[in-house]
């Protein structure tokens, strides 16, 4: 197999911001994979938050591709134990090869990745649609602009969060509503925050302490009403025993567990520990989106959104319907077009 990877810039509809940063382009890479005929196509978006840089990224792709000269894509979970033995620190660059080699495989069989898992792709959930921190005023305009969308995840972690959230419940009195403290939280604030959460009729809080803190979790959610998801918590499947009883779910993303392969690991994990399970992204194009939207099927909740907040997007793949449940491609592979 031969290795290209290249940069992928994304050029967001709006300046994007969470409790700890702000962007407006997303600084992703592009990976191909050449097998025989055929070329795979993957995705990374590295994380500032755990050092990652898309200059990083290029830089450990170009170290893997001569892991993979003369590999078969079958050879998947040889291939990417090895990846993951040697680039620990790299989990988004492995995971794009992940989506590459997943998408060969798809198109030597011709079929959607969902039908090689055995999934039916009938049973997807709607997606969430996501709102970063902003100003009251440019809140209540990107409310205006979600209109369409039944289901909004809000970013929350800042002062006067619960106020703005008061006025997005005025605004959208029958829209599900989410929140994602990314951390931003104490115990405190989140026992006190929850009670005015819960009366706006919150479906979940997303993540409100740092990670490593799963005993505080656990008082938290003893106290609270509301159901608890991790992000930052539940980056590999090998986070999952231990928040059982901490917590009620668990947010997924590829590009923080390595890929396909292991999402599904921890969709399993997950499982077996009584817990939610939700796919999530970060900014990202379809080719990110549509490999988890592969397996939406197996999950909760979705927040597969990442595409429909940049205005550049080169690829299509999963896309929604008018209630915007996930509709998945029919096309071989990660069914991109």
């Amino acid at each position: 197999m031969q290795l290209l990877a290249q940069p992928l810039n994304l050029t967001l509809r709006h300046t994007f911001s969470t409790s700890r940063s702000s962007s407006s382009i997303a600084e992703n890479v592009l990976v191909k994979l050449r097998w025989k005929n055929l070329k795979g196509l993957g995705e990374a978006a590295p994380i500032r938050f755990y050092g990652q840089s898309q200059k990083t990224c290029l830089k450990a792709l170009e170290r893997m591709s001569k892991r993979l000269a003369g590999r078969d894509p079958f050879e998947l979970e040889s291939i990417l134990t090895d990846l993951r033995r040697h680039f620990p620190q790299e989990p988004s660059a492995i995971a794009a090869i992940d989506l590459a080699l997943h998408d060969l495989v798809g198109k030597h069989l011709g079929i959607p990745l969902w039908r090689h898992f055995g999934l039916d792709p009938e049973k997807t959930p709607q997606t969430s649609f996501t709102i970063g921190i902003a100003s009251l005023d440019k809140v209540v305009a990107k409310i205006a602009e979600a209109q369409k969308y039944p289901v909004l995840k809000i970013k929350v972690g800042v002062p006067g969060d619960v106020e703005i959230m008061r006025e997005i419940r005025r605004l959208v009195p029958k829209k599900i509503l989410r929140v994602d403290a990314n951390c931003g939280w104490s115990v405190k604030e989140t026992i006190d925050k929850s009670r005015a959460l819960e009366k706006l009729g919150v479906e979940f809080i997303e993540q409100p302490l740092p990670p490593g803190r799963n005993a505080d979790f656990k008082k938290i959610k003893n106290k609270i009403g509301i159901p608890l998801m991790t992000d930052e918590s539940s980056l590999i499947p090998g986070d999952i025993p231990a928040l059982r009883g901490c917590v009620d779910g668990i947010n997924i993303k590829l590009v923080k567990c390595g890929g396909i392969r292991e999402g599904l690991k921890m969709i399993h994990t997950a499982r077996a520990c009584g817990l939610k399970i939700m796919l999530g992204c970060m900014i990202e194009s379809s080719i990110l989106i549509s490999a988890a939207a592969q397996l939406a099927p197996l999950v909760d909740y979705a927040d597969l959104d990442g595409n429909l907040l940049v205005s550049d997007d080169p690829f299509r793949g999963a896309r929604i319907d008018k209630n915007a449940k996930l509709i998945l491609p029919n096309r071989p592979g990660l069914g991109m077009a």
